[in-house]
């Protein structure tokens, strides 16, 4: 008699799904509900890390025209700061121009009184004073005050006749405008 090969009923036990116990059962509708769950938590906090990640793009993105907005308007303060202090001084300016309009006997004083105008006008200029040219040009409303309106035919409708106070510009932007005599044709 011949042993038997058992090789072959083992390999029919494997091949034979075994019925599950109840407790392998319960862990697996329990490990697929926890794999749900944690799916839904890690879906979740993936959408809530893109919102966090877009506030912070957005905050950072705000800070920096924060800063460059301040860091224009430093600039403009100091660009401008000088500004009142020179229009505080063309008061001056236009005393000295008057002073030396009129003739004096002792020209010695006159000649001191024009160095001391030019002295003063050379320092502000530096710091960015511009005289307006009036006369001859056309009036314009943005750089000039009409004080006086004379009705003409011998010159051009809105021409500058005549400017009683000299206007400024500071840096570009006007400071003063210039106190005219306008020509008006009826």
């Amino acid at each position: 008699m011949e042993p038997e090969n058992n090789d072959d009923a083992v390999a029919t036990e494997e091949a034979q799904p075994q019925p599950e116990r109840p407790s392998e059962a319960a862990e697996r509708r329990e490990t697929a509900g926890s794999v749900a769950e944690i799916s839904a938590e890690r879906d979740r906090l993936a959408k809530e890390k893109a919102e966090l990640q877009d506030l912070l793009q957005r905050r950072q993105a705000e800070f920096e025209n924060f800063r460059r907005r301040v860091e224009r308007e430093r600039g403009e303060l100091f660009e401008y700061a000088a500004m009142d202090t020179v229009k505080a001084l063309l008061p001056m300016l236009d005393d000295f121009e008057r002073a030396l309009k009129v003739e004096s006997a002792d020209k010695e004083y006159a000649r001191g009184m024009e160095l001391i105008y030019q002295r003063l006008y050379e320092a502000l200029k530096k710091l960015g004073l511009e005289p307006l040219s009036s006369e001859g040009t056309l009036f314009n409303p943005h750089i000039h005050h009409a004080v006086e309106m004379v009705d003409t035919k011998e010159h051009p409708d809105q021409t500058i006749l005549e400017e009683y106070q000299r206007g400024y510009k500071f840096k570009g932007r006007l400071l003063r405008p210039a106190m005219l005599k306008v020509a008006v044709n009826p």
